[in-house]
């Protein structure tokens, strides 16, 4: 398992001023294939793990990202309608105090927050034991946990929206009970985008190869995918 950088296991690393935005690098509306239900995913903008075989290597780096302050990226969550929130990124946890925040309002507003990180329920809970206010607020904000580092060795193929098989789902809350109801009976589902400028968007999760002969049938190898 990678250890993150720069610090002993069981502390997160990352960010620890009090941030008054959220780096975001993508604003998903809707979806259906992060997580239960209809669901509005947010991919935020860097990443203290790094680990091996990420999908998303390109949002390891703190620089970018649009700035957005957690107010309005819960007014866009709730105009967007949809049955809850999904964090991932990058690692949410990195900015989890303004992105507590947002869990929050999005919560007080009778919608589920599910929330990937690549750390493990040790490292968050020695965290909170070490005084991380901002990381105790982000897990009080979240009602389904996936918590785990990506192990590209152990890839899961039975499970949805896991990674590898270490990650773990975690149910933080009661207000939310069927998050996890027929969860082994959900399969994986893959989104493909195509805008009308001919770009396309793959969220979801399906092996490479899966990848390369669905993304062929629009002419186009994966430039991207998250999660």
């Amino acid at each position: 398992m990678p250890t993150p950088r720069g610090g002993a296991e069981g502390v997160v690393p990352g960010p620890r001023r009090a941030a008054r935005t959220v780096s975001v690098a993508r604003f998903l509306g809707t979806t259906r294939a992060e997580g239960p239900g209809e669901r509005t995913a947010i991919w935020v903008q860097g990443c203290a793990i790094r680990c091996p075989g990420c999908f998303n290597p390109h949002l390891w780096s703190f620089r970018g990202g649009e700035q957005v302050t957690p107010a309005e990226l819960v007014g866009r969550v709730l105009d967007a309608g949809t049955e809850g929130l999904t964090l991932l990124g990058g690692e949410p946890f990195d900015q989890a105090a303004p992105l507590a925040e947002v869990a929050a309002g999005v919560r007080d507003a009778g919608r589920s927050v599910m929330t990937f990180t690549g750390y493990t329920r040790a490292q968050l809970a020695a965290a909170v034991d070490a005084g991380r206010d901002d990381v105790a607020a982000l897990l009080a904000a979240t009602d389904l946990l996936v918590a785990g580092p990506f192990d590209a060795d152990r890839i899961d193929t039975r499970r949805p929206w896991m990674g590898s098989t270490n990650q773990e789902f975690v149910l933080l809350s009661d207000r939310f009970p069927e998050m996890l109801t027929g969860l082994t009976g959900c399969p994986d589902r893959v989104e493909v985008t195509v805008d009308t400028a001919g770009r396309i968007e793959v969220n979801g999760w399906a092996e490479v190869d899966i990848l390369d002969e669905l993304l062929a049938t629009v002419g186009r190898r994966p430039g991207r995918r998250d999660r």
